[in-house]
């Protein structure tokens, strides 16, 4: 069974930060300090892999971690690769303004903390939101300082061969996924960056030029 959250903005903050804001307010000078990298892209484009490579060879790269009411899959852990909360927690946050972003995506709700975020760009740090497309517009519009990167598979036939190879929906989840790629993928040029997925060394090379 997952771990739930109480969805209390404390429990996203770091109690070390001596920069109180409001509840649900980013202080307006976190974008001159740190800086605020969105990536997002279709789903099974690989934009786990990316930053999981990423992080084991630049462990200083911060990566927001996101809130769901999806349950967890095999190997994933509470805290680490998402909070797992309820839709009735969730709900609240949305309610308080402790979300940077939300939205809701095959039957679940996926969002971004707030207060770990302001902590650590406050502080100077590069923070990577790895979002899917209606919530990195809505970054968009609160920072439009922000990096935005979009991640492209080298085909449509290669990321459904993708979603498919992962053996974690039904026909018709799929389906819905591929049809929200169609609309994701026609969205790209809205990003700073494009970056295809065909080669898992090259596509990170490319990431590195941008964020280090």
């Amino acid at each position: 069974m997952a771990q739930t959250l109480t969805p209390d903005a404390s429990l996203f903050s770091n109690p070390a930060s001596e920069n109180k804001t409001p509840k649900g307010v980013i202080h307006p000078s976190i974008t001159t300090t740190g800086r605020l990298v969105v990536l997002s892209g279709p789903s099974g484009v690989g934009k786990g892999t990316l930053l999981r490579h990423l992080r084991q060879r630049h462990p200083d790269l911060y990566l927001s971690t996101s809130a769901t009411t999806r349950a967890p899959r095999d190997g994933e852990e509470h805290g680490k690769d998402y909070y797992f909360v309820t839709r009735e927690q969730f709900e609240q946050m949305i309610a308080s303004g402790d979300l940077l972003e939300w939205a809701e995506f095959a039957g679940n709700y996926y969002g971004t903390p707030r207060q770990p975020v302001a902590f650590q760009i406050e502080h100077g740090h590069q923070v990577i939101l790895e979002i899917e497309l209606n919530g990195a517009r809505q970054v968009a519009k609160s920072f439009p300082e922000a990096f935005k990167i979009f991640i492209i598979p080298p085909s449509p036939e290669e990321l459904e061969r993708r979603i498919r190879d992962r053996g974690q929906d039904d026909e018709a989840a799929i389906n819905r996924r591929l049809a929200r790629s169609r609309i994701e993928l026609d969205a790209a040029n809205e990003f700073d960056l494009q970056v295809v997925n065909d080669d898992l060394e090259t596509a990170i090379a490319t990431l590195e030029t941008v964020l280090l």
